[in-house]
């Protein structure tokens, strides 16, 4: 497509729009349609505020800058790469993340209920001293937890050294170091001998089903940071098993499963999961207490 083609950034947004609806692109990475997909890239390459597309639709274009627009399209289209991947960076609220491949885009249920402090079950925010993050990923909910409990220590664990290093970059970026300690673990293995007023994760949890028919998009990720095993509950069964021995009395356990609660409620029938409410309904993640979990052992 020749660069003299397009003069403004309308033009390459119709263009972009097109070319995604076009290929069938799948958006689940941040965005939900061609059109919005398309604003924050561009927006994005031409270093302009995100949240401002209107003012400068008819602006006319260098030929530079249309040649790194079609760029983006291009392997936008052609590659099936998440927008995330391209622009390296991926938001969870107001929070921005570097990401590459070595880590899953960020996204997460559990993440809305961050800012709240997990009102009504965290009765004290002031009182949560020590957190536990497993698969941590690129850091993202660390993050969060140190912001939104401020007395609090996080241990974030992930078995990817990859993907520390991704979460090291973030941490840092937002000075976290003192608050924050990255752990490479499987799961609890390496974690310290020490209780937590909170254990939180969003563990891989898409079933052997849904993974053979993920969209492309999905693939380019990390299958590691993905797949559960044939019900999606592998590794939450090893989460819920170890989460008693290391909680406090009052502490809480918050998994995020996706859409698997059929699955893990079959996986957990001696316990009564409480569900949490979130922007995508009351089946995205459940929290357990650790007198739940202790009752439970005891069974």
């Amino acid at each position: 497509m020749p660069v003299s083609t397009f003069t403004t950034l309308r033009d390459l947004l119709r263009y972009a729009v097109t070319r995604f609806n076009a290929a069938k692109l799948f958006f689940g990475h941040g965005t939900n349609n061609a059109l919005d997909e398309a604003a924050y890239l561009l927006l994005h390459t031409l270093h302009l505020p995100l949240d401002q597309l209107e003012p400068f639709l008819d602006a006319h274009l260098l030929a530079e800058e249309v040649a790194a627009l079609l760029k983006v399209i291009e392997q936008r289209t052609t590659e099936r790469l998440p927008a995330a991947y391209i622009t390296n960076e991926a938001w969870l609220g107001s929070y921005r993340f570097y990401v590459d491949q070595r880590v899953i885009v960020p996204r997460s249920f559990i993440a809305e209920l961050i800012p709240e402090q997990f009102s009504p079950w965290v009765a004290d925010p002031a009182s949560i001293t020590n957190i536990l993050d497993l698969c941590t990923g690129s850091g993202c909910l660390p993050i969060m937890l140190a912001d939104a409990f401020s007395n609090a220590a996080v241990d974030a664990v992930d078995i990817s050294a990859d993907a520390l290093a991704v979460a090291r970059r973030n941490v840092d970026d937002y000075a976290l170091q003192d608050r924050i300690t990255l752990i490479e673990s499987d799961l609890y293995a390496n974690v310290p001998d020490k209780k937590y007023d909170l254990i939180v994760s969003n563990p891989p949890y898409v079933n052997s089903d849904s993974m053979s028919r993920l969209p492309e998009e999905y693939r380019r990720e990390p299958q590691i940071a993905l797949a559960g095993g044939s019900d999606g509950m592998d590794l939450v069964r090893k989460i819920v098993a170890g989460a008693a021995q290391l909680l406090t009395n009052s502490g809480l356990l918050l998994v995020e499963v996706g859409h698997e609660r059929e699955h893990a409620e079959a996986a957990f029938p001696a316990l009564e999961l409480t569900w949490l409410s979130t922007s995508a309904g009351d089946d995205m993640a459940f929290l357990v207490t650790a007198e739940q979990l202790q009752a439970a052992m005891t069974r």
